[in-house]
């Protein structure tokens, strides 16, 4: 059994470090020096990632028969980001250092004194910056010619409302989800992957009457926690923030933000908010097409209302990393490991024979890790080093059971396997994993 097993603080650095370690997350453009803001994903990082979103997919799409998904295009028409106000409002206060010229974010810093070269009251007044990444479409650069790359998903699901009722007429509620890159120039960059430059959403609007529109609300928040704890975030450590009034977004007529204890401190996870009919009314006052829902029972025609929940690919990964992340005590030496939920973890089974220099253990232990490589997809083989450092660098992976093919395996056909959160050992015919 675990020895001492208890809640683990877990900081930045470890985090980061395992990640680094281990194959989870890497800096953007690392062999140039970096790029500030941008991550790479490695070949754990990027199937935890992908198990993450499918399971969002499954369970807000794939499960349901009132939601449908869309993939819009990265690149849209510039009116889009006229008509939301991205253009106008979707800024950061910026201050710049008088001495040494660095520039950061008004609110994420202490104006008394410069991070960067440690002069006293350096700065001036603040100016807006807008966040969006601007880029020219076609041969020629100039202003008719500009787009943004998009700063968020939930817009090409509102451009794309009328497409779906169009085509499938489903029953209001109804909602549309995307999965899809998103693109922010923020200013200061920080805290690992939380905040950065170039990351992933999952998003949906569910569009409904506007009577009745609190308990949808409260649908989704029943349902966004179930999520959450099946994704193995540990909802011990997440808060529900009420916006209040004189903070909400201009669309917004309520928001709820999820919060999460993050290694630096508590930040928003993702995002519970009811629209109104803002985004719609601003097509159709842009566009002069009608975003009207016509009921199928004759009733009169109404532009829906929204209700948003929206949820960050990275900061999810983020808080399930911190939630996995657990020490005890093994025969008196610190053990780190990652209790992730087994469908969620990057690796299901890691295979091994006891000793690699054995070609009868080698080649009983390889027919064991094919047929559960057919059997389960998520498989890893592992040789290297001796049995005791095979399973410390599978419990810092996630792996929730390693398999050993050891010489009682060739007399009885049982292999030994070990589970990652007790350590305990048990003998199983393969078969039956």
């Amino acid at each position: 059994m675990s020895e001492g097993s208890k809640k683990t603080e877990v900081s930045l650095e470890d985090i980061t470090s395992l990640c680094k370690r281990r194959g989870f997350i890497f800096q953007g453009s690392e062999v140039y020096g970096g790029l500030s803001g941008t991550w790479d994903y490695g070949p754990l990082g990027v199937v935890l990632k992908k198990n993450l979103m499918n399971l969002w997919w499954q369970t807000f799409v794939e499960e349901r028969d009132d939601i449908f998904g869309v993939d819009a295009s990265i690149l849209m028409n510039p009116k889009v980001w006229q008509a939301s106000g991205h253009v106008d409002t979707f800024t950061d206060p910026l201050v710049e250092c008088s001495n040494c010229k660095s520039r950061f974010r008004e609110d994420h810093i202490d104006k008394s004194k410069c991070p960067t070269c440690g002069t006293k009251n350096s700065f001036g007044d603040p100016r807006q910056f807008n966040m969006m990444f601007k880029t020219n479409v076609g041969p020629v650069q100039n202003e008719d010619n500009i787009s943004f790359l998009r700063p968020e998903t939930a817009q090409g699901i509102f451009t794309n409302y009328k497409n779906v009722v169009d085509t499938l007429y489903p029953d209001v509620p109804f909602g549309i989800a995307q999965q899809g890159k998103a693109f922010r120039n923020e200013i200061s960059p920080r805290d690992f992957v939380f905040r950065s430059r170039e990351f992933e959403q999952m998003e949906i609007e569910y569009f409904i009457h506007s009577e009745g529109w609190e308990k949808h609300f409260e649908k989704w928040r029943t349902d966004i926690k179930s999520f959450l704890k099946e994704s193995g975030v540990n909802i011990d450590s997440l808060h529900e923030l009420e916006v209040p009034d004189d903070e909400l977004a201009h669309y917004s007529k309520r928001t709820i933000d999820y919060e999460f204890e993050y290694p630096h401190g508590k930040d928003e996870l993702l995002g519970l908010a009811y629209r109104t009919d803002f985004d719609l009314m601003n097509i159709q006052n842009s566009s002069g097409k009608k975003m009207e829902y016509r009921p199928k029972d004759g009733g009169e025609a109404f532009v829906p209302h929204v209700i948003e929940p929206s949820f960050g690919v990275e900061r999810l990964v983020m808080a399930v990393l911190v939630s996995a992340y657990s020490k005890d005590e093994q025969n008196g030496e610190e053990r780190i490991f990652l209790k992730l939920p087994e469908h969620i973890a990057p690796v299901k089974f890691c295979v091994s024979p006891l000793l690699k220099n054995k070609p009868e253990l080698v080649a009983k232990a390889k027919e064991v890790y094919k047929a559960l490589k057919e059997k389960h997809g998520a498989i890893m083989w592992d040789d290297n080093g001796n049995i005791g450092k095979r399973y410390r660098r599978q419990d810092e992976i996630g792996t929730p059971y390693c398999v050993v093919v050891d010489f009682d395996t060739l007399e009885d056909g049982t292999v030994t396997v070990r589970d990652r959160d007790t350590t305990e050992q048990t003998r199983r015919k393969p078969e039956e994993l």
